[in-house]
């Protein structure tokens, strides 16, 4: 069988030979239902029946592997999909570094392994919860199609770990499917596993900055899950990266369009000061400390997900050969950090400061770090921006010990400059750094749908190239269908 190219022949599209592995395939087959009325009960709310225009994957050839045309959401072609197998793979860390790639789980790893697959399977469907509203709301019907390219792309990432669960775990694998499908983001009795994933996405402003910053810590832990040297995990993920990049490109090119619309609104307006909240917000635009607020809040609980700077966890996971380094295979070391250490923030004494801990144990850290080089990126663009437009005003990410739930400084409150203060000073000046009811409201107040070809809502800047080379005035989402 070609493994490069998607089978479609079949109730489930696959590039794995599901119709000669007839147990998964009826296994899969009896999940479908159950996945279908998901998407029907928490997928994007109303529009199930407009047509849009999304991309689907028709091969696994990074040179050409999607292709776009108007479907309706429910008939969309989820399906299996890997990247092509790599011959004579070898495990690239830990104690078993050098040895052939699992094809099958080991049974000493299987309950970790089992673990991993479902925390990364439970976040899809979660952002598709968060973002079910936001089609009401959408700034442009260009934006419309990209929140539903991410949620039905949310979507086919929950089948491939689910497709995991189901060939290589048995019964177990087939209980986790199932509860993957039962939990709900934020819901008190069955909430979602990660913190992140049961917060509010209430305006496209929060699906941006998601987009940007929650999306780029799934990028961060595929990349790490993508060396694993269990096979079919790693490249199951491979294939997940490529679809993945599209999502965060939404959150920095919508942030970008968010904050170039706002300069320009200034701008016209002769206001010279972005500090100057209700003369900006008078132009029906985002003013710039908002954007920051909103920044800090995502930022900091993206930073929750990382989990707590010193893991033994992480680190048994990488001894193993499970889950490997950002680009592991690119960094020159001995792959084993048998004696290696790595600098750890840490509260010592009332005081931040940076603390030399074996690196094998500081793998959380290490991640988080290339997380926070990755986001700075973005951020560069987006100041561009404002400099260009001749602004006095820097988007910044906050210190790491800022708004804090998990890890070494979830017992104390710190401002974003990174000084430790009490909490009177936190409950007193909070509203200061992160969004409070009163700029919810604001932002509420401009979210008004904008469903005519080619137009945009006043709070965001047209995009400089259409999905797809499409003109500025495609008919992206068709609504009266």
């Amino acid at each position: 069988m070609n493994f490069m190219n998607v089978d479609y022949s079949t109730k489930i599209p696959n590039n794995v030979n599901l119709s000669e592995d007839r147990q998964v395939l009826k296994a899969l087959e009896g999940w479908h239902p159950g996945y279908m009325d998901w998407w029907s009960d928490m997928g994007p709310e109303g529009f199930q029946q407009s047509l849009v225009y999304l991309r689907t994957a028709y091969s696994v050839d990074p040179r050409g592997w999607a292709k776009f045309d108007y479907v309706k959401m429910p008939e969309y072609r989820w399906g299996i999909l890997l990247a092509p197998q790599e011959e004579n793979r070898v495990i690239p860390f830990g104690e078993n570094f050098g040895k052939p790639a699992w094809q099958e789980v080991p049974g000493e790893h299987r309950a970790t392994l089992r673990r991993l697959i479902v925390i990364q399977g439970d976040t899809e469907p979660a952002s598709v919860e968060q973002q079910r509203h936001l089609g009401k709301t959408a700034p442009s019907l260009y934006d419309l199609r990209n929140l539903f390219q991410v949620n039905v792309e949310e979507g086919r990432h929950l089948w491939a770990m689910v497709y995991l669960l189901q060939k290589y775990f048995g019964r177990d694998g087939r209980e986790e499917a199932d509860d993957l499908l039962r939990r709900r983001s934020g819901d008190a009795d069955s909430p979602r596993m990660l913190g992140a994933f049961n917060e509010a996405t209430p305006d496209w402003l929060s699906f941006f900055m998601f987009t940007y910053f929650t999306d780029r810590d799934g990028k961060m832990q595929l990349h790490s899950l993508a060396q694993s040297g269990f096979d079919p995990l790693s490249r199951t993920c491979r294939f997940m990266l490529t679809e993945e990049a599209h999502h965060m490109f939404v959150g920095e090119t919508g942030i970008s369009r968010v904050v170039q619309r706002t300069c320009e609104a200034m701008k016209a307006a002769g206001i010279t000061d972005p500090n100057d909240i209700a003369k900006v917000r008078a132009l029906g635009v985002i003013d710039l400390p908002t954007i920051q607020k909103k920044l800090h809040l995502h930022y900091s609980l993206s930073l929750d997900l990382f989990g707590s700077e010193v893991s033994t966890n992480a680190a048994n996971a990488f001894n193993a050969g499970i889950k490997g380094r950002y680009k592991e295979t690119q960094i020159d070391d001995d792959h084993q950090l048998k004696s290696a250490t790595y600098p750890v923030l840490k509260l010592v004494d009332g005081v931040i400061k940076r603390v030399d801990e074996p690196a094998l144990t500081a793998l959380n850290m290490r991640l988080r770090d290339d997380y926070t080089q990755d986001c700075v990126k973005g951020m560069l663009r987006w100041n561009k921006i404002i400099s260009l437009a001749g602004f006095h005003f820097k988007l910044t990410l906050p210190n790491v010990a800022f708004h804090r739930q998990i890890g070494e400084f979830r017992d104390i409150h710190a401002t974003p400059e990174g000084v430790l203060i009490d909490d009177a000073t936190w409950n007193q000046r909070k509203g200061e750094w992160l969004p409070s009811s009163a700029d919810g409201d604001f932002i509420a107040s401009l979210m008004k749908p904008v469903t005519e070809t080619g137009q945009y809502a006043s709070w965001i800047s047209p995009p400089k190239v259409g999905i797809d080379n499409k003109p500025g005035d495609f008919e992206y989402v068709k609504i009266d269908t």
